[in-house]
């Protein structure tokens, strides 16, 4: 288990229990260390400065009890913004309908870099509907279903769809 899954199963359960969702845990850096906890609220109310607070003295706690970082290390709690990354499979029909970009360790159907429609989850699979050129006005051309398991990464693409769907949330 590598550092980031170690620190994610830590802080979990307490997050969980103060009605907060982990997102992701990023460390980065060589000669000082930076853990970044990105979080959002359970009821999917925005995230204030006091709910990032509150993660941090937590998070900070359970790390001072746990020490799985040797050394210095700066702690940045944050919120997923609105073209937020997609790391749980859930998030792939959470945002359908939203355009995304998703990134796998290998190539499929010769591509490792797609851009397209989250139309949702089938089984393990993140299904899209691939985008032309053209940007937003782009018309679909294809459609993909990738492993979730081969995800790189994926995040949201900011778009003036996704704009109006957060103003609405929140």
């Amino acid at each position: 288990m590598d550092k980031t899954q170690l620190i994610a199963r830590m802080i979990g359960p307490s997050l969980d229990a103060m009605g907060y969702e982990l997102v992701r845990v990023m460390v980065s850096g060589q000669h000082h260390m930076k853990l970044q906890v990105m979080v959002e609220r359970s009821d999917r109310a925005g995230m204030t400065v006091d709910d990032c607070a509150d993660v941090s003295r937590a998070v900070s706690a359970l790390l001072d009890v746990e020490d799985p970082i040797r050394g210095p290390y700066t702690l940045e709690v944050s919120s997923p913004g609105i073209d937020r990354p997609l790391t749980r499979l859930g998030d792939f029909d959470r945002f359908a309908g939203h355009l995304a970009r998703v990134e796998t360790v290998l190539p499929i159907e010769g591509r490792r870099r797609f851009k397209g429609r989250l139309i949702g989850v089938e089984g393990d699979r993140v299904r899209l509907a691939l985008r032309g050129e053209g940007g937003e006005a782009a018309e679909d051309i294809g459609e993909v279903a990738v492993p979730f398991a081969a995800i790189q990464k994926a995040k949201l693409v900011l778009t003036d769809e996704l704009i109006a769907a957060s103003g609405a949330r929140g």
